[in-house]
């Protein structure tokens, strides 16, 4: 993808655009306003005409036979030096129509120094902005159609083999389709929120509140999780009692709800998850959620927080598939951003595992 404001990598240049390169003269680039470049151009125009015309009244006296001939060369130069000045809106024209079709690869040429060329090079950025959120559509697109298929293919199986008789509706079946009924669950209430992220309508309903219950009270959902999936985590609260925050508790829920979700499932059978909270250096809080999983990669410690990214590391400490959607960490993270705040991965130090920070102002912003 390319960066804001650089042309992108795959920005397409025809032949044609290349010959008419060649031919586009563009004497006054180096100008740096409309102004002045219509001034040069002005009295280019007439200085051709005036020479032309002294010209002929010097050496036939006959300066009525020259003045057309001016005329002509003075609109000629007029021609050249207007064709350098308008040169990128026409670029742009054409651009426009590609874009209006779908094709973002056009790229118009800034080589103008005045406030044309400075429209260019705004068309280009936007362009540049527009091929990648073109982009980002279709990767989404085929990221949520197969996020998708996946639950409700293996849904549909396990029902059919019920229905034909193949497998018993007892209550390991139940339990296989429940599972994969709440991965759609999951998935789709992921994908409401991401689109409230893209329209940016969610709002916070603020409110102080002692950090330790909230804490307290989505540690024992994640737990209860992890039980129903059958392992074994011994988890560890460590947030004093009287540190408060102003926060949306639903939000923070959903956000410690994914991260403990996450370190537990990469934790080791009979392992330990650990929330260690603190007040921050600035005012607000400090939440650690720490696990003795594998680990998170050095170069990878941004990368998942990107939407439908798991990283390339081991799945878990069992090396089984942790069956996320690539989107808690990055709905976390923007929910973080709500409340003014981050979310990142840190280094653990000496030890093993992975140490995700949650830090909260003092006063969340008005939304």
């Amino acid at each position: 993808m390319s960066r804001r404001g650089e042309p992108a990598r795959h920005a397409r240049v025809t032949p044609s655009a290349t010959l008419r390169y060649a031919v586009d003269v563009r004497p006054l680039d180096r100008l740096t306003t409309i102004r002045t470049k219509l001034g040069v151009l002005v009295l280019a125009s007439v200085t051709v005409s005036s020479i032309l015309v002294w010209a002929g009244r010097s050496y036939n006296g006959r300066w009525y036979m020259t003045f057309p001939v001016a005329i002509l060369l003075s609109l000629l130069v007029t021609q050249v030096l207007a064709r350098g000045m308008t040169s990128p809106l026409r670029e742009m024209t054409a651009a426009a129509r590609a874009m209006s079709a779908g094709d973002y690869s056009i790229r118009v040429r800034t080589t103008s120094r005045d406030e044309v060329g400075q429209l260019g090079h705004a068309f280009n950025a936007m362009a540049a902005d527009l091929a990648q959120l073109a982009e980002a559509q279709r990767a989404i697109v085929a990221n949520v159609s197969h996020e998708l298929r996946t639950p409700i293919a293996a849904l549909r199986a396990q029902l059919e083999n019920m229905v034909d008789g193949v497998t018993e509706p007892d209550e390991e079946a139940l339990e296989a389709a429940l599972a994969q009924t709440e991965r759609l669950t999951r998935l789709v209430t992921y994908l409401l929120d991401l689109s409230r992220l893209e329209a940016g309508a969610a709002g916070l309903h603020l409110q102080r509140v002692r950090l330790r219950d909230v804490v307290e009270e989505v540690v024992a959902a994640a737990a209860h999780a992890a039980r129903a999936s059958g392992r074994t985590v011994e988890w560890v609260v460590d947030v004093p009692e009287d540190l408060d925050a102003t926060l949306d508790t639903e939000r923070i829920h959903q956000v410690l709800l994914n991260l403990l979700s996450n370190a537990s499932r990469h934790s080791p059978e009979g392992g330990t998850v650990r929330v260690v909270g603190r007040g921050g250096q600035h005012g607000g809080v400090v939440l650690d959620v720490v696990d003795d999983g594998p680990g998170i990669p050095q170069h990878e410690r941004d990368r998942i927080f990107e939407r439908f990214e798991r990283g390339t590391g081991a799945p878990n400490a069992a090396g089984r598939s942790t069956g996320g959607t690539g989107l808690g960490l990055a709905i976390a993270r923007w929910a973080a951003g709500l409340h003014g705040g981050s979310l990142a991965a840190i280094d653990p130090g000496e030890r093993d595992g992975a140490t995700l920070r949650l830090t909260l102002p003092d006063q969340p912003p008005t939304p």
